[in-house]
């Protein structure tokens, strides 16, 4: 299948910026899972989640349709790795305990992803997919910031008001499982959360329809509502969803 690829683009940065998801998540999705014999991870970027997942289960199948984005991620030695669409994998039937997407369901085409995983997964195996909003920014950074994100708004892809939505519109598969609350917290660096900017699939199509960066001609204005401090706390809404199979 082709797919619209937001990302190469902006590879080297996307695996620099990302935040991290909180470990608890990981250990849920391991509690919950019937086996942590194998998961699959398709999408899986340049690897954020990728590696809290190998420390989990005994081996990871990770798939991505962006060879870029593949090319710069870094995998522990069990994690076993494709350039593969979400929507039709090389898995074998009933082989996983667990198929994990990260802040990349609103790309996949839903009714053959879903067919896949009931395919892959193994009886009581386990989806989990979750993503994350607009981050939540201290009061003069957001102020500073504001700028530059009505600047991108329109170049953001259609399929991001999907999680803005928080995936709520999706006709899901399989039974609702019930997810605690995790929170996704970090002190970062200017320079990280500049880069973070940079990583947006926004960012990259107003660089090419425009022929300038964005963050580049409001950097200085950010970092004015940034200030003296050398780290600030960042927040972002975090939402997952999980289904179990049947037994």
């Amino acid at each position: 299948m082709s797919f619209d690829d937001h990302f190469s683009a902006v590879a080297e940065g996307y695996a620099r910026a990302r935040p991290h998801y909180p470990d608890g998540l990981f250990d849920w999705i391991a509690r919950v899972a019937p086996g942590t014999g194998s998961v699959w991870e398709p999408a899986c970027g340049s690897g954020q989640a990728t590696q809290a997942l190998a420390s989990r289960f005994q081996t990871v199948f990770a798939t991505e349709p962006s060879a870029a984005q593949l090319a710069g991620a870094v995998m522990p030695a069990h994690v076993r790795t494709a350039v593969e669409p979400a929507e039709h994998c090389s898995l074998a039937d009933t082989s996983v305990d667990a198929v994990c997407v990260a802040q990349a369901l609103h790309w996949f085409y839903l009714p053959m992803f879903f067919a896949e995983c009931a395919r892959v997964l193994r009886p009581g195996g386990v989806l989990a997919a979750w993503g994350y909003q607009d981050i939540v920014l201290p009061p003069p950074v957001a102020e500073a910031a504001a700028p530059f994100l009505a600047a991108i708004r329109a170049d953001w892809p259609a399929e991001r008001a999907l999680v803005d939505s928080a995936y709520a519109g999706v006709d899901w598969p399989f039974r609702a499982l019930e997810v605690p609350a995790f929170d996704m917290r970090v002190d970062w660096p200017l320079a990280r959360l500049l880069a973070y900017f940079g990583s947006f699939s926004a960012t990259a199509r107003y660089r090419a329809r425009t022929g300038r960066d964005p963050v580049a001609e409001h950097a200085d204005a950010i970092a004015g509502g940034w200030g003296g401090a050398p780290t600030r706390p960042l927040a972002w809404p975090l939402f997952v969803h999980a289904r179990r199979t049947p037994a």
